[in-house]
């Protein structure tokens, strides 16, 4: 009676995994991607051009790459404040302030905008006082910024604060023996060892920010070529039957994810040779 090699056995499954997987990614991920870039150079490269310079596209792009230039450094500035106060200092509320970070991950996007349009709509609790201080915050770049440094703050703040939790505390110690004051803390030993995961965390920010919908779409008042980002435009787009011009912008969404997973997978390159120059 002949037994069966379970060394054989174990390749045999890791192979039907890997192939599942690699079935399940083309199925998922590559073929919808392919399939954007194939639609958008159906009419040629000449009609992608002309759509991705329409009046109304540019508009969308300017208007895509600012809000995420705003809202990126301020979560930015955020998140390496909550890293450090967690992972560094013991306080009251330090779970809560951990648990409120991760509330965007739990809240559905179009709620958040939502919430804004309670907050600062014509109706909202303080919709009149604005008005009256002729501020516009909801169908205007302010709340667009809102909705958008909502819905990605917790990205940076949640790459950082394990690093900084497993360096301890005992590089700032030594640095506090020296003399060092809390900016030089923060700018010549905090940073520099968290600086792979706070480049990680600001890509993943960077890429959400630009391709939001839900919370954005809530709060913009759909404008076109004032309050349109570049998802909201490729919305408009297919609505009306345009699909070439749809995909065309879309397509530039797509290559901005390509170009975070190039980034990303350099970055975690990087990160593992660091490491490894350690000795962990």
């Amino acid at each position: 009676m002949s037994r069966s090699n379970p060394l054989q056995e174990s390749r045999t499954a890791r192979l039907g995994l890997v192939l599942l997987a690699l079935a399940y990614v083309g199925l998922v991920l590559l073929i919808p991607l392919g399939a954007v870039f194939a639609e958008a150079f159906a009419e040629g490269i000449g009609a992608w051009y002309a759509a991705i310079t329409e009046p109304d596209a540019l508009s969308a792009i300017r208007l895509t790459l600012l809000v995420a230039a705003i809202a990126v450094p301020l979560n930015l500035v955020f998140g390496i404040a909550a890293a450090w106060a967690i992972a560094k200092h013991d306080f009251r509320g330090k779970a809560f302030l951990t648990t409120l970070i991760d509330l965007p991950f739990s809240v559905s996007p179009v709620v958040a905008g939502l919430i804004f349009i309670l907050l600062f709509g014509g109706q909202g609790w303080f919709g009149p006082l604005l008005q009256d201080s002729g501020l516009q915050i909801i169908f205007a770049l302010p709340g667009m910024v809102l909705a958008t440094i909502f819905v990605t703050f917790p990205f940076i703040a949640r790459e950082v604060i394990p690093l900084m939790e497993e360096q301890g505390k005992s590089d700032e110690e030594a640095a506090l023996t020296l003399g060092a004051s809390g900016w030089q803390l923060l700018w010549h030993v905090t940073l520099p060892n968290v600086r792979w995961g706070l480049l990680y965390g600001v890509l993943l920010a960077n890429a959400r920010a630009m391709g939001e919908f839900g919370a954005v779409s809530v709060v913009s008042g759909h404008i076109r070529g004032e309050t349109n980002t570049m998802p909201l435009q490729v919305e408009v787009l297919y609505n009306e039957y345009n699909f070439v011009a749809a995909f065309a912008v879309a397509s530039l969404l797509a290559l901005l994810a390509l170009v975070t997973l190039a980034l990303k997978s350099y970055l975690e390159w990087r990160h593992r040779d660091v490491l490894a120059a350690r000795g962990h």
